[in-house]
């Protein structure tokens, strides 16, 4: 697996929110959901989203926006219009002074608006929690990331607009998986652009020596891998490989391991029945307190306090 895969392996939404909006001119949401990632796809008419810390986009037909959180930032008609409504966390929409809007604005399964008939359609796709996302990942992406729809080919937008107003047994579990699709399709589109300022690990992966290094680390990261045995397994020198992994993923490989192995190890802690001994072995830990202790010193949590958020909700 590389490094690139098995970072986009990591988005896995859970019981996400995701919603189709029908809009008439004039319109504006303030979004205050603090919510760590966010897609919106535009299916009819068109939009703009404004970050409050990076340039306004328009959003086209066919075009994908990816909005980094947590920080609030407005989807509107058009960037002078005044907010009329503030979505909150968990999905519900307030007028700016507080007054609900969830049931005037009800169209019907997961379809909210002013009106069936309105000139505008938007999808919109929520990671809830952190933990459904790949901190990793979220570091690499902007603030604001739109794809316009010319610049790729795929039936996932179709898809989820013909999915998400169903209403059918099991139709969350089928939303989160096309939510977690769009969203690897939009991003790995995005990084293979001509002149894209894609990471260090995505570019390293086509080098000839640091790429063979990044996909050992990642396929078998519980081995006691030293920067001498990879570099034996690389057909390079120590040095030579320690001096060009990190000129282009940017840290050492034996730090890039370090943090592999915690990240895997915060996602493997997502399972109830995972214990800390288990999990320990599975990232190349030789007891569970060497686990805790460089958990602790990466997340600022013990690996239990970490399960625990993980099960609170509204945490992650």
């Amino acid at each position: 697996m590389s490094a690139f895969a098995d970072l986009l392996d990591g988005p896995r939404a859970r019981g996400a929110f995701l919603l189709r909006s029908i809009l008439e001119p004039p319109w504006s949401l303030r979004i205050e959901d603090r919510a760590p990632l966010t897609l919106v796809a535009a299916v009819r008419g068109e939009a703009w989203i404004v970050p409050g810390d990076a340039g306004e986009e328009r959003l086209r037909p066919g075009d994908v926006a990816v909005v980094r959180g947590p920080d609030p930032y407005i989807v509107a008609d058009d960037p002078a219009t005044p907010p009329r409504a503030v979505v909150r966390s968990g999905g519900c929409a307030t007028t700016p002074e507080g007054e609900d809007l969830c049931d005037a604005l009800d169209l019907g399964v997961r379809t909210w608006g002013g009106s069936p008939d309105g000139a505008t359609t938007l999808l919109t796709g929520t990671y809830r929690m952190r933990s459904e996302v790949d901190r990793r990942l979220l570091a690499t992406l902007p603030r604001l990331l739109v794809l316009p729809s010319g610049s790729w080919d795929s039936p996932l937008v179709p898809l989820l607009h013909e999915e998400i107003a169903r209403d059918a047994p099991g139709q969350e579990a089928v939303l989160d998986r096309l939510l977690d699709l769009l969203l690897v399709a939009v991003l790995r589109t995005w990084f293979s652009r001509p002149g894209a300022e894609a990471p260090g690990w995505y570019r390293a992966h086509g080098d000839p020596v640091v790429g063979p290094a990044l996909r050992l680390l990642h396929e078998h990261p519980a081995h006691p891998w030293t920067v001498a045995g990879l570099a034996a397994r690389t057909g390079t020198s120590r040095a030579a490989l320690a001096r060009r992994f990190t000129e282009l993923v940017g840290e050492p490989p034996m730090t890039y391991l370090t943090n592999r192995r915690l990240a895997l190890a915060a996602d493997l802690l997502r399972d109830p029945g995972a214990t800390v001994e288990a999990v320990a072995g599975q990232v190349g830990y030789g007891s569970p307190f060497a686990l805790s202790t460089a958990f602790k010193r990466a997340y600022g949590v013990s690996p239990r306090d970490h399960r625990s958020a993980l099960s609170a909700p509204g945490q992650g």
